[in-house]
This record gives C-alpha cells, sequence and structure tokens, in this order.
C-alpha cells in the first residue's frame, strides 16, 4: 500500500500555524490589553507573524530532515518558554518581562511563594504547539521526508514573504499609533503592535543602547537636561523652608499600600483605624492626591525616586541595571549635614542589589535580616513580620546618633498576601479575588504594626524630635483584579480612567508637635518627596538634579506622571491613550486637551533615563550647577 504524500514543506506549515494560533490565543486570554477598534484586533492578530516566519525559515537552510526537525522543535519549545515567562509575569506585575529583568536572577531564589500563586494547570496549553509538532512526526514520518529538498527560488520567495509581512505590521502600526518605536516604556503599546517576539528583539536592541550611552557619554547632554530642570524649579515656601531644621528624619515605606483602603471599610469592619486617625491628626499633613511612580523594580524603584527624585527605568530596575552609577542622593545630602544615615530592612542585604546600590546612595549602614532576632512564627514572604520589625527597628533608632535619617522597609503586605491566623485582626473579603480578599487583612496588620511603631519611638525618646514620613510603595492590587475590584468598589467596571486612579498610594507627613498638619489636595508623586523633606530641614536644593517639586511650594503643580506615561492633573486624567475629563471621568472628543502634557511627560520621561543611563551625575558640580571643570569622554 501506498503512504501517503504530504504537500511540500508540511511540518514547517505546521510549526508556523500551531505557533501563530497558540500565540494569538494567548494575547487574549492571558494579557489585558485594550483593544479599541477593528484595525487593532488585525494588527494584534498578524503581529506575530513576519517573526515566526523568519525564525521557523531558517530551518529551510538544514541539509538534513533529522537537523531540521530538531530545530524546529528547539523553536517551538522556546518560543512556549518565552510566551509563557511572558504571562507568568503579567499575572504578577501586569506588565511583560525585559532583558533587564532577567539579569535580575539573584532575586529568583526569594521570589518561590509569589511565583507558585501564578502557575494554574491550564499551563499545558502555552506548550499545545510542541506537542502538535511532535505527535506530527510521530504519527506521519513521510512528513519528513517532503521537507527533504529546498529550492533556492522557494527560499528567496518566503522570506520575501516574511520582510513583506514584517513591514505590512510596521506600516499598519504606525498608522494607528505614530511614532511607535520612541516609546519604549510602553511595553503593551509596543507588544500590542509589533508583538511579543518582536518587542524582545527590540527590548535587546534598547538594552545595546542603553549601555553604549554610559560608554559614549561626555556630559554635553546635561545642559539640555539642566535647562528643562531650572525651567520647570518651584520655589521654597519661606514658611517652611528650615522650619524643622536638625530634626530626625525617619521614613517608612508601607508595602504595596495603596490609598482606596485608608478612612473605609471592607463589610463594616475599619481597615486601617490608626492611619485613619493620623488624617485628622493637627500633626500631620495627609495627602490623599498621592501617586506611586514605580515600574518593574517595584519597591527598589520607590526607594530610589525617594533618594533621588528620578524616575526609575522603563525597563527592568535601576536597581540592578545601573546600581555603580553616581548619584546625589537624599542620604548623601544629609550626609554632608551631618546626619547618620541608615537603611532598616530585615531581608538579604543582595535582595534587589541593595548592598551594592547603598553604596552608591551613600547610605552608612544598612540594617539588614543579620540585624534582627527573628523568632519562632515572626518570619514572613522575604523576612520578618511588619510587628516584631518595627519593635526591634525603634531599639536601633533608640541608639542611633543624632541627627540621624532611617529608611525602614516593611514586608507583611506583600502579594499574595498570606498571614497567620493568630495575626489576622479582620475577616477576608467575599469577592471572586483570593488576593484582593487577603489584602484586607494583611493592610489590618500592617496598621497595627506602625502604631506599635509611633508608640516604641515614644519610649525611644526621640519621637519628638523627628519627623515621620510614611507612603505606599506601589500598588498592591493590580489590573488582573478589576473585577473583584469593581465589586468593592461598588463600579460596573474598572476603566483606565478608574485604573489610573486607584494609583494614589498614602503620604503621611508626621511632624511632631507641628499643630498646623491638615489634608492636602494636591497631586503629587514620589518624585517629590525628597526636595519636600530637605527644604523642611533648610537644605537648600536649587541646583540639585532633580526633577521633583517642593509639595508644600506655592509653586508645586498638580501634575504627576507615571513610569508608563500615563499622568493625572487636577483637570486630566490620560490613560490607554485617552484623555478622560478629570471630574467626569468621561474621555474628550481629541486628545489636544492633554497633549501638552504629554509631550512634557514624554520628555521628563527622557531626561531622567538619559541621566541614569548616561550616568551623567559623574559630570555634574551640585556646589555650582555646572559641569565639572575635569570632565572629559570616559
Amino acid at each position: 500500500m501506498e503512504s501517503k504524500k504530504w504537500p511540500k514543506h508540511s511540518l514547517l506549515i505546521l510549526a508556523i500555524l500551531a505557533t501563530w494560533i497558540k500565540t494569538v490565543v494567548v494575547y487574549y486570554t492571558s494579557f489585558d490589553m485594550k483593544i479599541e477598534n477593528p484595525m487593532q484586533h488585525l494588527i494584534l492578530i498578524i503581529n506575530p507573524l513576519s517573526f515566526l516566519l523568519f525564525i521557523y525559515g531558517i530551518s529551510l537552510f538544514f541539509k538534513t530532515t533529522k537537523g531540521r526537525n530538531r530545530y524546529i522543535i528547539t523553536v517551538a519549545t522556546l518560543l512556549s518558554v518565552v510566551l509563557y515567562g511572558n504571562a507568568a509575569f503579567y499575572r504578577f506585575f501586569s506588565d511583560f518581562v525585559t532583558l533587564p529583568v532577567l539579569m535580575q536572577t539573584s532575586n529568583f531564589g526569594d521570589l518561590g511563594n509569589s511565583a507558585l500563586e501564578t502557575i494554574q494547570l491550564t499551563d499545558i496549553f502555552f506548550f499545545a504547539d510542541v506537542i502538535v509538532l511532535i505527535v506530527a512526526m510521530k504519527l506521519a514520518p513521510k512528513m519528513q521526508e517532503s521537507m527533504l529538498k529546498v529550492n533556492v527560488e522557494f527560499r528567496r520567495a518566503y522570506f520575501v514573504l516574511a520582510v513583506a509581512m514584517l513591514f505590512l505590521n510596521l506600516g499598519l502600526a504606525e498608522t494607528e499609533r505614530p511614532q511607535l518605536l520612541t516609546r519604549s516604556f510602553d511595553r503593551e503599546l509596543l507588544v500590542k503592535n509589533i508583538g511579543t517576539y518582536n518587542y524582545h528583539l527590540y527590548d535587546i536592541y534598547i538594552q545595546s543602547k542603553s549601555s553604549a550611552q554610559r560608554a559614549l557619554a561626555d556630559g554635553s547632554e546635561l545642559v539640555e537636561v539642566n535647562n528643562y530642570i531650572r525651567s520647570n524649579q518651584a520655589a521654597v515656601n519661606p514658611e517652611m523652608f528650615g522650619k524643622y531644621q536638625g530634626r530626625n528624619v525617619i521614613a517608612v515605606s508601607l508595602e504595596s499600600l495603596q490609598n482606596f483602603v485608608i478612612n473605609n471599610e471592607m463589610n463594616g469592619e475599619v481597615v486601617t483605624p490608626f492611619l485613619n486617625s493620623l488624617t485628622q491628626d493637627k500633626d500631620t499633613f495627609y495627602f490623599n492626591e498621592f501617586y506611586h511612580q514605580t515600574g518593574l523594580g517595584k519597591t527598589s524603584d520607590s526607594e530610589f525616586i525617594f533618594e533621588n527624585s528620578l524616575f526609575g527605568l522603563g525597563r527592568g530596575a535601576v536597581f540592578f541595571t545601573h546600581g555603580g552609577n553616581t548619584y546625589n542622593s537624599l542620604a548623601n545630602r544629609l550626609n554632608e549635614n551631618g546626619y547618620f544615615t541608615n537603611v532598616q530592612h530585615p531581608n538579604n542585604k543582595s535582595f534587589w542589589n541593595r548592598d551594592m546600590m547603598y553604596k552608591s546612595l551613600n547610605i552608612d549602614k544598612f540594617y539588614d535580616v543579620n540585624s534582627y532576632e527573628i523568632g519562632e512564627g515572626e518570619a514572613v514572604n522575604w523576612g520578618m513580620k511588619d510587628i516584631p520589625f518595627m519593635e526591634q527597628s525603634a531599639k536601633h533608632i533608640g541608639e542611633m546618633p543624632q541627627p540621624f535619617y532611617s529608611r525602614l522597609i516593611t514586608l507583611t503586605n506583600h502579594y499574595p498576601f498570606y498571614l497567620d491566623e493568630e495575626d489576622k485582626m479582620i475577616n477576608e473579603y467575599d469577592s471572586n479575588s483570593g488576593t484582593l480578599n487577603r489584602y484586607f487583612q494583611t493592610v489590618r496588620y500592617m496598621d497595627e504594626a506602625v502604631k506599635v511603631f509611633f508608640e516604641q519611638l515614644k519610649e525611644q525618646g526621640v519621637y519628638d524630635n523627628s519627623i515621620i514620613v510614611m507612603y505606599g510603595d506601589h500598588y498592591g492590587i493590580s489590573e488582573n483584579h478589576n473585577k473583584a475590584m469593581s465589586m468593592y468598589l461598588d463600579k460596573e467596571s474598572i476603566t483606565p480612567y478608574d485604573s489610573a486612579l486607584l494609583q494614589a498610594v498614602p503620604l503621611f507627613i508626621h511632624i511632631p508637635g507641628a499643630g498646623d498638619g491638615k489634608v492636602m489636595d494636591e497631586v503629587a508623586g514620589q518624585i517629590d518627596l525628597r526636595p519636600t523633606i530637605l527644604h523642611l530641614l533648610g537644605i537648600e536644593t536649587s541646583k540639585d538634579l532633580q526633577l521633583g517639586a517642593d509639595l508644600f511650594s506655592p509653586e508645586h503643580e498638580d501634575f504627576v506622571i507615571f513610569r508608563d506615561g500615563r499622568f493625572i492633573t487636577d483637570e486630566y486624567v490620560y490613560a490607554g491613550e485617552v484623555c478622560y475629563d478629570r471630574a467626569t471621568g468621561e474621555p474628550l472628543d481629541n486628545i489636544e486637551s492633554c497633549q501638552p502634557f504629554i509631550d512634557r511627560a514624554s520628555l521628563e520621561l527622557k531626561n531622567s533615563d538619559a541621566i541614569i543611563n548616561g550616568d551623567l551625575m559623574r559630570f555634574y558640580d551640585e556646589k555650582t550647577g555646572n559641569l565639572k571643570e575635569s570632565s572629559v569622554r570616559q
């Protein structure tokens, strides 16, 4: 009996089709990308094809059937890993993997619980095309033989088709979103238009360009950046400048704390009773329009922004990618003014490359996990529960020479928000999201820890002579839980407008004895903290390379930029490439009202990236506000 004849190159065609179909299905099921019109659907569907034609087409150069088959299976497996890696990462961060993130391997060992939480039984589907190809090769061996001879003309025509598909994709994408490839900070936009695989190639290019930027920098790049900073600088508030000179500074990074829980309840139970009391405290300035500005670096990004009044990078964590740069940090300025500077965080000193980065930030001491006694039942996530952490940190503070600057990083309220039974003070919520349900409990525990901390500071005798700054470091509930959030907030759905506003995190500046504290309505962000703190202490920053503005300045502008290019003002919200009326939440008919802010946000992010990627601080003299005379190409 004559065996069935298969069409020529059938295994190659099957590989392309199987991976293409799988990729498109993953786009629609695993990523929450906003698709607004039929053209965007078309672009999303065709964008994997050019890359797949190229990568699988390389098999046409193999001389043997065995070699071709191995290559096709290997490629299918690698692409499945890439796609699955992005999907798993997206479940946790609502973002796509970048090359710098993959370099953060020293963190991977500590991410066990968070990673396991994202794994699902249906994840086997990500390798469906590999399974199909292996089965096809086993059941239809003649399919392999049909690939043996490759016509040169066919190969040439094949790659012409691949190039044509690439230009078609780029052409449609550029029509839909002009200057697409200038927006490397907006990864969703890139994946939506050029596809996951091409995005990673572009990411490699951007990373190479970033590395070259430092090597080629000579300081001349600072002129444009410096001009921008000086033209947007806010004057100090003479009534607040130096009002608390010489006080200690205690900064508390409140893990994953979003503002929606403040002065709010969950099923009739108060979530943050102590922090709520501070919003009415006459010694506290509570900012209810304050936003985190972090990217993929999350907590480490918030640290970087707090210290430098610069944005983190759009790709990966600056703590890893530029840990050896020159910085003029908050700690450095306080060191110059006689402060003992330190960070307290009960985790391994190498996590997020902190041991190296803190040296670059000129922080005198890092109280890491070895500075704490973690008793039985006191460990959580990657360190220590907040209450014992606060108690022991307060003891450290009591032993510090004054004046001091101590920054504390909490841990308990961290994804996936699990808490031991004895630490639960309120019940779980009852939505379809276990993550949101547990979140209220861990927030309640953290609130209690802050209360304990205040009590301990008073016992240590340092409370009255300190400024206590507490802020949420980044979001806790990602957009993957929008359905549950809409239920809690009693909304029909969570729009891009709502998501932007949900990035609000609380900021408390508690100054014992101030007496003039109040609720502050200024739209502001983490980038504003460095100048605010230094000005309260009477330390001038007019020549510093910083992008933030003093929150107490009468010239402070109601304008906050997110790392992904979104922004919020007192009149507009720009999110999902749509300009919304801030008051009504309704999209405006055109984008013209937002355009000046869009341009400025893009320029500000570009300037911040230029400072970091070029390591431009090494050329800058903070005392004169000019280039160092000795600046030469290095």
